[in-house]
């Protein structure tokens, strides 16, 4: 560990290997590469070890995704996850999957400096997860909480989903009490999406529909917030002192370094990112070669424009220069010096942000 450097830096590592492939996801994940497990964490170590040597900062936060990382054995990705110097402070986050999840692999997880977990309910609904394509037993959503409370973890969030073709109001409702229940100091309910080359986009009988999505999100937004839950991103809800802070870093436009395939980074306003396979990407760290697949630097108003829109998101808004705000009534509101969207504003933040200037 060190002291906390003047600036946050977040590491990302990518953990491409799941047991099935979710309909609505566009991640670089596989199903079938899991033979690939030990060269790919090996070339993890390699590449992290190549970074450090390269004058990588400390990190101030480390987020392990994917994939599914708590399908990896704990010890030898708890490996992985101490060879980054950290602050003494840092935020070190892996996400879970619900099945995957026991004490013994969260002990694993507190030895080597993880101190927040992500879990991927997504629903609490039988028929809405077989939509998704999950497979998960939402039973065992309580029995991972359970052991992320007796292992002294300080923070866990979990991870909803609203949507999916065949969900009710009721459904949902359901799925988010349940959650409440279960009393999480951060919750994430994201609205389904439909990416490019998954099957959902070739099903457009499934595609969600924006009326229900908002109503669903008022909803989510109600219940949220009367358990104490403050929203302080569109999608993100956290008691005080419990938000993420390697997502806060990102929304911030601050520098991060990606690790894995598929992998993005960001160092002032160069943005990068790996290869797409585990198997190239292996064989790249092993021959001492770039994992670079493509990248781009920002101009200087792009950067600001992108810098906006990410800040709009936030419950700290823009600066007053941004936005045009007496022009949005009901959408957006005057705090101090900053114009901050309202509800019904956070329902239509991508409409907003087109005017930010």
């Amino acid at each position: 560990m060190a002291d906390q450097p003047g600036e946050p830096f977040g590491v990302y590592i990518h953990i491409p290997f799941c047991a099935s492939k979710c309909g609505y996801c566009a991640f670089a994940t596989w199903t079938d590469r899991h033979h690939l497990t030990g060269a790919y964490l090996g070339a993890l170590h390699a590449d992290i070890r190549q970074a450090i040597q390269h004058g990588m900062p400390v990190a101030s936060s480390i987020f392990v995704g994917g994939g599914t990382p708590s399908m990896l054995d704990g010890t030898e990705l708890g490996a992985v996850i101490s060879a980054i110097p950290v602050t003494a402070d840092a935020e070190v986050t892996v996400e879970c999957n619900p099945d995957n999840v026991s004490v013994e692999l969260l002990r694993r997880y507190v030895d080597v400096g993880v101190n927040r977990v992500s879990v991927g309910v997504q629903s609490m609904a039988t028929h809405v997860l077989g939509m998704l394509g999950r497979q998960h037993d939402q039973r065992n959503v309580e029995i991972a909480v359970d052991a992320i409370r007796s292992v002294g973890l300080p923070t866990f969030n979990l991870d909803v989903i609203y949507g999916a073709a065949g969900e009710s109001v009721a459904d949902w409702e359901h799925t988010v009490r349940s959650i409440v229940a279960l009393d999480p100091p951060h919750v994430s309910a994201y609205a389904l999406t439909v990416e490019a080359g998954t099957p959902l986009a070739e099903q457009p009988d499934r595609h969600p529909d924006d009326d229900d999505q908002a109503d669903k999100y008022e909803l989510v937004d109600d219940l949220l917030s009367a358990a104490g839950l403050e929203n302080y991103e569109i999608s993100n809800w956290s008691r005080p002192g419990h938000e993420c802070r390697h997502n806060i870093l990102y929304w911030r436009q601050q520098n991060y370094r990606g690790f894995g395939c598929a992998a993005h980074s960001h160092s002032d306003g160069r943005r990068w990112w790996n290869v797409r396979t585990p198997d190239r990407y292996i064989d790249l760290v092993a021959s001492a070669q770039s994992t670079e697949a493509a990248g781009e630097t920002l101009d200087e108003p792009t950067r600001r424009f992108e810098q906006m829109e990410l800040l709009l998101r936030m419950r700290d808004g823009v600066p007053l220069d941004a936005l045009a705000g007496d022009e949005m009534p009901g959408l957006v509101e005057r705090v101090g010096d900053r114009w901050v969207l309202t509800r019904s504003g956070r329902l239509m933040a991508n409409e907003i942000s087109t005017r930010l200037h």
